[in-house]
């Protein structure tokens, strides 16, 4: 049986640890040179941004909420977003995402916690009798057997893990406000899809009226040419428009197809849902008389402030600054020692003649330090290697909170400019249906010719396109605005507390 020796901690021997100690930490103060390595950019403090002259002087209303589409009074466009939202396929990369993101929280967690682990190994080996086995156990074969129960603890001192811990959970905080980013564009997407939609219909509403009208205009061309009042050339040139207006009516078919296929694909689903979608009740808005109320511009108070934290992809990227910078944190504690506490107890003997006794029993505890002296710069370059990812995040930042208020101020402009286009249209087309009227009635008296109808037609066509086009672009300015203002979908979302402390 293998005897083994029982080590006693003497005075000595701790005048040596702590000599050791004392000059890992002599070392310590010439490792952990942070020196010319110091991030280069600032965030950008949302009070600082101003709105200007765009922003001002708008009516105060709330902040969107999460169902801001439904001011369109649509049923069927409520109902795809929220088929959308549950079955888009980029949704559930962004949900997965998060999940992955909180199992490796997880695996950073386990870092700052006590290990425990188990090993039994069983060896049989040729023992040499050259060697310090006596025999008759030199030059015999046995078995060498040991069982360990092993326990160890970082102690931390440096806050390396629970920096790198905090790291990983405000990348979980990243990922959650991506997914909420991810989502408000699929929203924005089917509400601009079914607009295009509408806008579609109510052409088509106009292209049909018009091919009606031009194929009315052709039959008193004949009727007229046939009494003897009228040219062949009239008949010619009434009966030329047809074909081009069929024609535009089948591309507005082909149109209307493929929206409906882009608004399935959205939902993660094939063509076939696509066909089931109905004409949108907003088509009727877009032609004729709009008695609806319209969606007023306005914009919640301070909004270059607030959209700090209103916008999800603005949290995102606060977030994703939290993280870098406590990787500054984790890259500056590798410089420092690690100092571990470890423990083990088990049995172990040769053979298994008493390996269960009580003296085959083994057993010890003691402290482990490691102290990087030269890393061949490895330690400096990884610091500058976060402190740049870090300065990247906060220009990214920067960038997205800048892009942001631009995007709202963006909207308000078209808002504003689409409202006056409005006026001024639907203006245009009155007069052009007084004029149309006014040609078709003084044709069907034989007192002008049909080529006066046909080009007061045209300009009335292109009137009603107009009229058409442009409520459906403030509809669509609209839709752009709640998403500039963040849809309502990053109010409950947390943030880091000084970006709280510094939008209040």
């Amino acid at each position: 049986m293998r005897s083994y020796p029982v080590f006693q901690r003497t005075p000595s021997a701790r005048l040596l640890l702590a000599a050791s100690l004392a000059l890992q930490l002599l070392l310590l103060s010439a490792c952990a040179d942070f020196s010319g390595i110091d991030k280069q950019s600032r965030l950008t403090d949302g009070n600082s941004l101003s709105g200007g002259a765009t922003l001002a002087n708008l009516s105060q209303t709330a902040w969107p909420t999460g169902a801001w589409w439904q001011n369109y009074r649509d049923p069927q466009l409520d109902t795809l977003v929220q088929q959308a939202v549950a079955g888009s396929p980029s949704l559930k990369i962004a949900q997965a995402r998060i999940r992955q993101a909180s199992s490796l929280a997880g695996v950073a967690r386990a870092a700052t916690l006590p290990k425990v682990g188990a090993e039994a190994t069983s060896t049989r080996g040729l023992y040499s009798s050259e060697y310090i086995f006596p025999p008759p156990l030199g030059g015999s074969w046995n078995w060498d057997n040991e069982i360990t129960v092993k326990a160890s603890y970082d102690l931390d001192l440096w806050d390396k893990d629970r920096s790198a811990l905090e790291s990983a959970l405000d990348t979980v905080h990243v990922s959650a406000a991506e997914a909420r980013s991810a989502q408000l564009n699929l929203e924005v997407a089917v509400v601009r899809g079914y607009l295009q939609l509408a806008t579609q219909y109510a052409l088509r509403d106009i292209a049909v009226t018009t091919l009606a009208q031009q194929t009315l205009i052709a039959s008193f061309a004949q009727r007229r040419l046939a009494a003897g009042l009228g040219t062949r050339l009239e008949v010619s040139q009434a009966e030329t428009a047809l074909p081009d207006a069929r024609a535009n009516i089948e591309k507005i078919d082909e149109n209307i197809a493929l929206l409906r296929n882009q608004i399935a694909a959205l939902s993660g689903q094939g063509p076939g849902s696509g066909e089931a979608i109905q004409r949108p009740q907003l088509a009727a808005r877009l032609v004729g008389a709009d008695h609806s109320a319209p969606l007023a511009i306005g914009l919640p108070d301070n909004v270059p402030a607030h959209l700090v934290g209103r916008r999800p992809d603005v949290i995102a990227q606060r977030w994703r600054v939290e993280a870098m910078d406590k990787n500054i944190d984790v890259a500056k504690a590798a410089f420092y020692p690690d100092i571990n506490i470890s423990a083990f107890v088990g049995l172990q003997a040769l053979g298994f003649t008493n390996f269960l006794s009580a003296s085959s029993a083994v057993r010890g505890a003691g402290p482990a330090i490691s102290l990087p002296i030269f890393e061949g710069g490895r330690l400096r370059a990884n610091l500058g290697a976060q402190t740049a990812a870090l300065d990247g995040a906060i220009e990214s930042y920067n960038n997205t909170l800048v892009q942001a208020l631009q995007s709202v101020a963006d909207q308000i402009i078209r808002l504003k400019s689409q409202q006056q286009q409005r006026a001024q249209s639907e203006q245009a087309l009155a007069l052009s249906k007084q004029s149309y009227d006014l040609a078709m009635r003084g044709y069907q008296a034989g007192l002008t010719a049909n080529i006066n109808v046909i080009q007061t037609q045209l300009v009335l066509l292109q009137q009603q396109i107009r009229v058409a086009q442009i409520r459906a672009s403030y509809l669509d300015s609209w839709a752009q605005l709640m998403q500039a203002l963040g849809g309502g979908l990053g109010d409950d979302l947390p943030q880091p507390a000084d970006a709280v402390a510094a939008e209040k």
